[in-house]
């Protein structure tokens, strides 16, 4: 069971956070950059934003393998194993949603192309990796042996698992989207809170959302008429994750001063995650402000959002600038991007914890943030 915890903790937690890192330096920023172009229209910006996303799948492989303690070698290998399997998946058809071919990299116009995108990526580049590591520095040939068996590992890796990651989230966008076209009340609550709380745990939310709302995803929700219900999905999961790091920076603030609003609000939430251990009652005002702000973005403002932006929050201001990039301009998106990011989640957050205070189940030190 020791065993299991340790391998389970190194790449689902370590390996999925490095995952994050690599989306965030890649696709993430190049998101940003693309949000700028868009209203400055100064062109350098769109060459940095293009050639950022381009690198996404490379950026993934060598965050991963970073992570995993590789050597440089098999680091390196696995910027190409990144690349190829960002960029696998499966060719599914329109009607039936069955794979038609298998690890193919363009469509011919009978079905649907979907990559397995970072999902893909995670996989294979940890089997690369892991394989990889067998054998470096185990030959006085090593600068060809470890390279060879890392590329080659990842290939069949890619080839093998990348059309059925791609068909598993072909299946769970198209559920995501349809639902939330369908019941957007409901969804918007459950996708809010869920993904709230994603954002706090040691798993990365970002990576899972790139995943989720990928370019891909939101192709395949377009054809059948349920890509604005996928984009305010994302929306909600965007908002959620903004109740949780905005909720916690203020109703800590008795204890953590101004350091933990900027700590929290635009760091992360998941400094909490061991007083949340020792007194899960903490948890409850965050969480329940997701539950009130994602129906009031899915149902009243009609916010937006998709990729990696909507698993990151007020994070360096990157899920506002992704609900900005995904939302169609109006007065309620402003207004709603204003008020569900921050006002709504302090406000909802404070109001619920001092109810539990009162109560009892939360007093002040809980929330006290190691220096």
């Amino acid at each position: 069971m020791k065993t299991v915890k340790k391998y389970l903790h190194r790449y689902f937690i370590e390996a999925m956070g490095a995952m994050a890192l690599g989306l965030f330096a890649s696709l993430l920023i190049g998101t940003i950059f693309g949000t700028l172009y868009t209203y400055t229209e100064f062109e350098a910006l769109n060459t940095i934003a293009t050639y950022a996303k381009m690198a996404t799948g490379m950026a993934i492989g060598v965050a991963i393998a970073y992570k995993l303690g590789a050597h440089p070698l098999v680091i390196f290998s696995c910027a190409a194993v990144g690349a190829m399997s960002n960029a696998m998946g499966a060719i599914i058809a329109k009607e039936g949603g069955s794979i038609l071919k298998w690890a193919a990299t363009a469509t011919d116009g009978s079905g649907v192309f979907y990559a397995a995108g970072p999902a893909g990526a995670f996989f294979a580049v940890i089997i690369a990796c892991e394989i990889g590591m067998l054998v470096s520095k185990k030959t006085k040939i090593d600068i060809l042996v470890t390279p060879v068996v890392t590329l080659v590992v990842g290939f069949i890796a890619s080839f093998a698992l990348c059309p059925i990651v791609s068909y598993v989230m072909y299946y769970l966008g198209k559920f995501i989207a349809v639902a939330t076209t369908f019941q957007p009340l409901l969804m918007g609550i459950v996708i809010s809170v869920v993904m709230g709380i994603i954002l706090t745990l040691p798993i990365s939310s970002a990576a899972i959302c790139s995943m989720i709302f990928s370019a891909d995803a939101l192709a395949v929700a377009a054809l059948d008429g349920t890509k604005e219900g996928l984009l305010l999905a994302g929306g909600a999961a965007a908002v959620g994750c903004c109740c949780q790091m905005v909720g916690f920076a203020v109703i800590s603030f008795r204890e953590n001063k101004w350091g933990g609003i900027v700590s929290q609000g635009l760091g992360t939430s998941m400094l909490q995650m061991g007083n949340i251990c020792k007194k899960p009652q903490i948890w409850i005002a965050p969480i329940l402000a997701s539950a009130v702000c994602g129906p009031l973005s899915t149902m009243l403002f009609k916010i937006q959002c998709s990729g990696v932006s909507a698993g990151m929050g007020t994070c360096g201001l990157v899920g506002p600038i992704g609900m900005i990039s995904s939302t169609p301009d109006s007065v309620m998106k402003w207004v709603g991007i204003v008020v569900l990011s921050v006002v709504a989640p302090a406000i909802f957050s404070f109001i619920f914890n001092e109810i539990l205070r009162k109560m009892g189940w939360v007093k002040t030190g809980d929330m006290k943030i190691d220096a």
